[in-house]
């Protein structure tokens, strides 16, 4: 088939490899033209697991191309992705003037029937918006189909060659017809297509992110709970977990969640609620318990050091608002730096692929070290935000011989805590016994 995917952010140039994958034809536009000459010149512009392999294979079999031209991507594709930001609006809101916009774009330039797929993560009633748009600028027939990403960055490729399910939302039977067919490749194994109406595959979205942030959310409650009565939250969530109806997963507390979904997801179904007359309690709560969960270390840290540190030096492992991406957006490193600056800390931060992205935000404010360990040298602690494989089983003896004092602040929980007693660290870490 031939695809046309309108913008190469995260969700964009994934969904336009993974499509290229399995045969298609496929051209990604994009208005940033040093973007696409990188882009055709083989260099992906974001870091995500294996999609750099499929992106060289498809760029060589001309299944992948890219253009700056819309023109040439309505005159190639029959299905046309919109994949373009929906960042939060001052209000808490989505902001969809990109979508929109190319809306409007299209219908000025279709001159035959086209699918248009909305990609981006959008409030109920978008489709809606978007077939209006492009409506009072042609008289051309087309359909308008909600097709909601649920890509997990660092898995994004396996996620999409490998869907739990596929949702679609259409209320054309030639449109979902198209969309069964483009999709029957990846639901082999028998996962579902669930084929739906626009405004319940746009809830859907919104529903399942704003749930697994409450998850987490709710369990970091219950590791601040824990600390207070003396109970430990890794023996409470084995117990919550192996309660099939609740699952094991998103149950691990920490410094709070980040990323570019849940915090503006959460945040969009809010303000939509609040639009149509509805209050979501939960979700205004989820919200205050996230602010305070990034900075729940700084307290802790004024203590250890008797509010006075300036002049310190820190170390920060990991940058990224998880791991296995260079995403930074909404990360909680990105609170605590900014906390701890303003307190006259000297930070030196290591981060596998995030430190780039970090650059350009504080630059020479921090201190970037080539790997873990040259971080920790002559620091006064060690502030743990992001779970990278690398930072699980490090060599405590190099921490000991290079650390200034042998001090761990660990949002993510990595390390046992008996083990920890054992090397001589004073930790703390969320919802279990601090060792002094």
């Amino acid at each position: 088939m031939k695809i046309s995917v309108i913008g190469t952010g995260y969700v964009g140039l994934v969904t336009g490899t993974c499509l290229a994958e399995t045969g298609n034809e496929v051209l990604c536009i994009d208005i940033n033209e040093d973007k696409v000459k990188q882009m055709q010149n083989g260099v992906v512009p974001i870091y995500e697991p294996h999609l750099d392999v499929l992106f060289e294979r498809n760029i060589k079999a001309n299944r992948l191309r890219f253009s700056t031209s819309l023109k040439e991507g309505l005159d190639h594709g029959d299905i046309i992705f919109l994949a373009l930001p929906t960042p939060e609006d001052e209000d808490g809101s989505a902001d969809l003037s990109y979508v929109l916009g190319a809306a409007k774009d299209i219908g000025q330039i279709m001159d035959s029937y086209k699918v248009i797929v909305d990609k981006s993560t959008v409030p109920v009633g978008t489709a809606d918006r978007v077939r209006e748009a492009i409506a009072k600028e042609t008289t051309v027939d087309f359909d308008v189909v909600s097709n909601p990403e649920f890509l997990r960055e660092g898995f994004a490729v396996d996620d999409f060659l490998k869907p739990e399910r596929i949702v679609v939302g259409s209320s054309s039977d030639r449109a979902t017809q198209l969309m069964e067919k483009l999709y029957k490749p990846f639901v082999r194994s028998g996962n579902p297509i669930i084929i739906m109406d626009e405004k319940s595959a746009e809830l859907t979205k919104y529903a399942a992110n704003s749930f697994l942030a409450t998850k987490i959310t709710f369990m970091n409650e219950i590791a601040n709970f824990c600390e207070k009565v003396g109970a430990d939250v890794d023996k409470v969530r084995a117990g919550m977990g192996t309660d099939s109806r609740i699952g094991k997963r998103f149950l691990f507390p920490g410094i709070g969640y980040g990323g570019s979904c849940f915090p503006k997801d959460v945040k969009a179904l809010h303000k939509s609620g609040k639009e149509h007359n509805y209050d979501f309690d939960i979700l205004n709560a989820v919200i205050k318990v996230n602010d305070v969960q990034k900075k729940i270390l700084i307290p802790r840290i004024l203590s250890y050091f008797n509010n006075d540190l300036k002049g310190k030096t820190f170390a920060i492992w990991g940058l990224a608002f998880k791991p296995e991406t260079d995403d930074i957006r909404e990360a909680p490193s990105l609170y605590m730096i900014e906390e701890l600056l303003e307190h006259g800390v000297n930070l030196n931060v290591f981060d596998p692929e995030a430190m780039p992205n970090v650059k350009r935000k504080f630059g020479d404010q921090l201190n970037f070290t080539s790997d873990m360990y040259q971080a920790i040298k002559d620091v006064d602690a060690l502030i743990i935000c992001t779970e990278w494989s690398i930072f699980r089983t490090p060599d405590f003896n190099k921490l000991k011989s290079n650390m200034k004092n042998l001090v761990i602040f660990d949002g993510r929980n990595l390390y046992d805590v008996n083990d920890i007693k054992a090397e001589g660290f004073h930790y703390s870490s969320i919802g279990r016994k601090s060792i002094n």
